[in-house]
């Protein structure tokens, strides 16, 4: 019994001694200057629902526009640190109508900075489902970093009159993926 206390404070003091003298290196800073960090940043841009009602109530029953501020690109962290943004568009019809969605992104005067241009044909009965994807980076990033609004134009095309009595939506939704730079 004395035999394995001896052992056991032995044991414990050479492991004392071998912490005491491991190897250790100083710590560099200056590495954090090398540091990059590249999040992926996913998030819903818009979503709307437009009835068939909503094109036969306007009079005209061809066109409507909706403009929204958007001004993401104030922020100077997110400007200076941004590389690509991509982003995803899915539509559905439903109407037996076809339609042409401009979506147009604006500056501060309100003059177009870019245009993406989305054409959805007229359902036959079924869904109708389209996707589109834009992607932005470089130059392209740049100029888009201007925009300070966004307008969707949403044109129905000639074909079949529609009445009161008519059914059916046409569905957008959207979504952008950001990808960044830190350094």
């Amino acid at each position: 019994m004395q035999k394995n206390l001896c052992v056991r404070r032995f044991l414990g003091f050479l492991l004392v001694m071998l912490s005491c003298l491991s190897c250790s290196s100083e710590l560099d800073f200056d590495q954090t200057d090398q540091l990059k960090l590249e999040p992926v940043l996913v998030g819903n841009l818009t979503y709307f629902e437009v009835k068939v009602t909503d094109f036969v109530d306007t009079g005209s029953g061809q066109l409507l526009v909706d403009v929204q501020n958007f001004t993401p690109f104030k922020d100077a962290f997110l400007r200076d640190n941004l590389r690509r943004i991509d982003l995803h568009f899915e539509i559905e019809n439903t109407i037996p109508r076809a339609f042409s969605i401009n979506m147009v992104l604006l500056d501060n005067n309100k003059m177009p900075v870019y245009e993406i241009p989305i054409l959805v044909p007229a359902s036959n009965g079924t869904t109708v489902k389209v996707t589109v994807n834009d992607f932005f980076e470089g130059q392209k990033l740049e100029s888009v970093q201007q925009m300070m609004q966004v307008a969707f134009v949403v044109q129905m095309q000639p074909g079949t009159p529609l009445n009161a009595t008519s059914f059916g939506a046409l569905k957008l939704r959207s979504s952008a993926t950001l990808y960044m730079e830190i350094k």
